[in-house]
C-alpha cells in the first residue's frame, strides 16, 4: 500500500514532550500517530474520550459512586478491566 505524508501543527514543547514519551516507548511519534489513526478507523471514533474537565469530573464522580454502590474490591475491578481490554474491536464498516 503506498504511503502519503501528513503534516500537523502542534506547540513546540508539546512536540518534544510527545517525541520524548514516544522514545520511552520504544516507538517513533510518527508510529505513535499511525497507532492513533488505525484506532480510530478500526473502533470508527477518537479512541479515548474529549470532554471538558468539569464534564471529566462529574464523570469520574458518577464512576466514583456506582463502584462505591457495587462494593467491588480492587481485585474485582482489576479483573473486569482486563476483560474489557481482551475484547477486540472489529475495523468499522466501509460504506
Amino acid at each position: 500500500m503506498s504511503q502519503v505524508s501528513m503534516t500537523v501543527r502542534m506547540d513546540s514543547e508539546l512536540k518534544q514532550t510527545f517525541d520524548k514519551l514516544c522514545s520511552q516507548f520504544g516507538m517513533s511519534s510518527n508510529a505513535a500517530m499511525n497507532i492513533f489513526a488505525k484506532a480510530v478507523v478500526q473502533r470508527g471514533r477518537i479512541p479515548f474520550e474529549v470532554m471538558s474537565d468539569e464534564t471529566a469530573e462529574k464523570t469520574q464522580h458518577l464512576i466514583d459512586i456506582f463502584w462505591a454502590e457495587k462494593q467491588l474490591s480492587s481485585i474485582d475491578i482489576e479483573n473486569i478491566l482486563k476483560e474489557h481490554l481482551r475484547t477486540p474491536y472489529k475495523y468499522a464498516e466501509k460504506k
